[in-house]
């Protein structure tokens, strides 16, 4: 009797077992929600550079970092983390007129300043897909230093990318370089007077979060950049990894790219002030 008992539990072990296969089996066939495109796109690896400079902000950095840092479990990519000299980059910007040629002139070595390394120069970066860059005031610094070294990058290999994307007065360079001449942008609703005095023929978008003007992608200010990769690594790959990924680090993107509460925080004229300025988001894929 114990050997007929023993026997069944075996048994019925054997087939749950085959249970569990044939519902993981199942469950990996389930059609996709993502679209012909983006499951080509599941297939590519990109290849993302980041431009960096003395003075670049953390969050426009480490904030689309995360995200891309996590996906890439799913998909494949590789990063260059790009700058004027390989090495140690600071977030540290040297001493300028802050937030601007009519600020105070400071030096702020006294701040809480991480580094980055950058693998490549502008000289020897390898062939991107993808180019993101960010914002900080290291962009006030160096257009003091009339340094346009990150500017004619991006200008000298805009037309091999297949997206150009940049974070909160990342969009000065993009500005300065001549891309976005002709196209819609955004950036950061603070430095707004400052950032949008740059470049010729830009439709500046005052109460977006983000702007898409062809392959070209515009966030506003730090945080934002957050939201805008989110919304570019659903368009690049579709949901069905995205938004458990972002779940997991327990961020709740701002899904609306039209409406930046900020634009009214910062009285930029334009700013649609009928809008609620009241937190509507939560975690992706609840409603």
């Amino acid at each position: 009797m114990q050997s007929f008992a023993t026997t069944l539990v075996l048994y019925i072990s054997v087939i749950a077992a085959l249970l569990q296969n044939v519902i993981a089996a199942v469950s990996s066939q389930a059609p996709s929600n993502a679209t012909a495109e983006q499951l080509e796109n599941q297939k590519r690896s990109f290849s993302i550079g980041y431009v960096v400079f003395p003075g670049w902000e953390p969050l426009d950095v480490f904030g689309p970092l995360e995200i891309l840092f996590e996906m890439s479990f799913y998909y494949k990519m590789t990063l260059a983390v790009i700058a004027k000299e390989v090495g140690p980059v600071a977030t540290v910007p040297p001493p300028h007129n802050i937030g601007g040629p009519s600020g105070p002139h400071m030096d702020v070595g006294f701040l809480l300043g991480p580094t980055i390394t950058a693998t490549h120069t502008f000289e020897n970066a390898p062939a991107l897909d993808i180019l993101i860059v960010p914002g900080g005031e290291g962009v006030v610094a160096l257009e003091e230093a009339n340094d346009t070294s990150a500017e004619d990058f991006v200008a000298s290999r805009v037309g091999e990318l297949d997206y150009l994307l940049s974070v909160c007065t990342g969009a000065a360079i993009l500005a300065k370089s001549g891309v976005l001449n002709g196209k819609r942008a955004t950036t950061n609703k603070g430095a707004w007077a400052q950032v949008t005095s740059f470049g010729t023929n830009i439709s500046w978008v005052p109460s977006a979060r983000w702007v898409v003007d062809g392959n070209v992608w515009t966030s506003s200010g730090v945080a934002a950049g957050l939201d805008m990769t989110y919304a570019f690594m659903k368009y690049l790959y579709g949901t069905e990894d995205l938004d458990p990924v972002m779940n997991s680090i327990e961020y709740a993107p701002h899904t609306n790219p039209h409406w930046d509460p900020f634009s009214v925080v910062h009285n930029v004229p334009g700013a649609d002030k009928n809008m609620s300025l009241i937190d509507c988001v939560g975690p992706v894929g609840y409603s």
